[in-house]
């Protein structure tokens, strides 16, 4: 793996050490470690992946334009987070499963006083969920059901049945996506990590709430209808990011543009 831009005070030996080989997972970790926080604060970051030519998925999925190393920052991703953010449709779209712990974080994660594991938490308006699956019925962590006030008293008595914590971040019965990241920030998971799908990045980047992309542009083209990274209406003004960090391997661009 090459560094392309710097993203800590590395000497060039340091760099040039690092350069053309597989990077430990401490490393990885040191690379996309979270800033640090104030007392009350948050950081929302966002981990998608791309083609060149925009799209997000291919047949409904992203693991199709991942790769290896992909996948290994996409695990460090989830090992540095308090809470893993995703939309209902990705969940049945992705089969997602309950975060596991994993012994080469364990030691980072105690000393930032985290638990074994993120938590997984799910927004969703109608909680048209199967609440059957190992991520509601065995996760490590109690998986969260975000909501709205107004969501079906029935379904949100199956998830509180299937041992998911139910969380309320809106009026209605839609979740408002500034509300949702407050909320999760005040019950401490204030590390947090969308890996969207495409439709909750929009709501997260129309409310003005996302700290940090993580990007990784895929050396594919793949043409048709595919979304993009996000969706939904467009903002007014376009959010300006600056990049923090590029590395590359094997052609794929693992990217890093935090808020201004």
């Amino acid at each position: 793996m090459r560094r392309l831009f710097p993203v800590t005070d590395q000497t060039p030996a340091q760099r040039a050490d690092a350069a053309d080989r597989e990077w430990s997972l401490d490393e990885l970790a040191d690379a996309y470690a979270y800033p640090e926080l104030a007392a009350d604060g948050h950081w929302l970051r966002a981990n998608m992946v791309s083609t060149l030519d925009g799209a997000a998925q291919h047949d409904g999925r992203s693991q199709p334009i991942s790769g290896e190393t992909d996948m290994r920052i996409f695990g460090t991703l989830r090992a540095l987070a308090d809470v893993v953010v995703v939309g209902a449709e990705t969940v049945r779209q992705e089969g997602y499963r309950p975060a596991r712990a994993r012994e080469a974080f364990a030691a980072r994660r105690e000393a930032a006083g985290q638990g074994p594991a993120p938590a997984i938490a799910v927004i969703t308006a109608s909680l048209d969920l199967d609440f059957s699956l190992p991520l509601f019925t065995s996760p490590l962590v109690p998986t969260l059901v975000v909501t709205g006030a107004a969501a079906p008293s029935d379904r949100v008595a199956d998830a509180v049945h299937a041992g998911a914590e139910v969380v309320v971040a809106g009026e209605g019965a839609a979740v408002d996506a500034a509300r949702a990241v407050r909320e999760l920030a005040d019950r401490g998971l204030r590390r947090q990590l969308t890996e969207g799908g495409p439709r909750l990045l929009g709501q997260f980047v129309a409310a003005d709430v996302l700290d940090e992309l993580c990007l990784t542009i895929s050396p594919t083209l793949t043409a048709g209808g595919a979304q993009r990274i996000a969706g939904g209406p467009p903002v007014t003004v376009p959010h300006r990011l600056v990049p923090a960090c590029v590395l590359e391997e094997a052609g794929f661009l693992f990217t890093s543009y935090r808020r201004i």
